[in-house]
């Protein structure tokens, strides 16, 4: 009897909903059906009365073990329907006496129990962070030059009471500029209301993470007009740009015409795929070129002829179809760059009057150069 009153008053609602456009034919037609359902509500509404009277006692019976749940009425449904309007809109509590009675299964249980939310957010990793901490960061004010010299002077035996000859000592300058990063993500206001905690907390670990892979990016690689100088930007010196492939006589090459005096602090840098290719590689006396090691914390510590080797995900990996003349690995002390930051890194957080979205954005000034590109040897394709 409850299934079908609920029926008829979905009946009724759509009948209402259809008289702006109904024609006089449809207005005859629901008005003979309104008076059917009118009689039949009638008789059930009388059946079920019956029934609760004999529920409470009032009429001699078998009473029934589960009491029938009394039916709301049209005027108790719609103000069920702007109850839950305003839980939607405005979070407010549906009042007990006007939720809907049902009994919950397993099957609903998906939808009937709202899911523990964790604090955090999980994203996808990116490989970060190799680089930044190997470099020289300086922070001055209105730009940077360092005055880098290709000469030194040399001493002569003399004999006694002879001199030697005056040297000229010159130097140039490596002078930065300004390059502004930016990094800004946007949520609605209506996010922004609602999100967890990590939600927030995320944003502001996705920006840092965004901009340490710029810079990163370019200080292998940058162009230097928009960007900071990349490393394999620079043109190397003389003799130290090799072509080759992932194999043991290149490595012997590049190692070869690294000067001595850049011996203890360059490393190598290549893409873990790359490194992987030369694992493959022994030398003439059986020996593997490259070594996977465990280092003092645990993690593997990469070597290569005894040289430290940093994965870096920012230089192509070697294929045999790569351009010519493209760079695979180099070696290089990363000491000798610098990156000079004007403006750190600032974050902000505001709200866009014109779509009330929440902006959260950071911002830094800083410019890169290689002041000292001895130490770069490349191995190009």
């Amino acid at each position: 009897m409850e299934k079908r009153l609920a029926e008829i008053l979905d009946r009724k609602l759509e009948i209402r909903a259809a008289l702006a456009t109904a024609t006089p034919e449809q207005m005859e037609g629901f008005k003979t059906e309104l008076d059917g359902l009118a009689v039949e509500e009638k008789a059930l509404n009388e059946k079920l009365a019956i029934a609760s009277k004999i529920n409470n006692g009032e009429m001699r019976g078998k009473v029934m073990e589960k009491p029938v749940m009394e039916v709301k009425s049209i005027d108790k449904e719609m103000e069920y329907r702007k109850a839950f309007m305003e839980y939607v809109v405005r979070g407010t509590e549906i009042p007990v006496e006007l939720r809907t009675d049902a009994s919950t299964t397993v099957s609903d249980l998906g939808a009937g129990i709202p899911s523990t939310l964790l604090d955090r957010v999980v994203d996808k990793l990116e490989a970060t962070g190799m680089i930044l901490s190997r470099i020289t960061r300086t922070n001055y004010k209105g730009g940077l030059s360092i005055a880098v010299s290709s000469l030194k002077p040399t001493a002569s035996w003399v004999s006694e009471g002879a001199t030697s000859d005056l040297q000229e000592k010159t130097t140039a300058a490596v002078t930065f500029t300004y390059f502004k990063l930016r990094c800004a993500v946007s949520v609605s206001l209506e996010v922004n209301e609602m999100a967890i905690t990590a939600f927030e907390n995320a944003i502001v670990a996705n920006i840092a993470e965004a901009m340490t892979k710029a810079l990163e990016q370019a200080i292998i690689s940058g162009a230097g007009t928009a960007s900071p100088k990349g490393i394999l930007t620079e043109t190397a010196v003389s003799g130290q740009s090799l072509d080759g492939t992932p194999c043991y006589a290149s490595i012997m090459a590049a190692e070869a015409v690294l000067p001595q005096a850049y011996e203890n602090d360059a490393v190598w840098c290549m893409s873990k795929s790359t490194f992987y290719q030369l694992t493959a590689e022994v030398g003439t006396d059986g020996q593997p070129l490259a070594k996977v090691n465990a280092g003092i914390d645990g993690k593997p510590a990469r070597m290569l002829m005894g040289r430290e080797v940093v994965l870096c995900p920012y230089i192509s990996t070697y294929v045999s179809t790569m351009t010519d003349d493209t760079p695979f690995a180099f070696m290089f002390n990363f000491k000798d760059y610098v990156l000079n930051t004007n403006y750190n890194v600032a974050l902000k957080k505001y709200e866009d009057n014109e779509t009330d979205d929440i902006v959260t954005k950071a911002i830094m000034v800083a410019d890169g150069k290689v002041i000292d590109k001895n130490s770069l040897v490349v191995l190009k394709k």
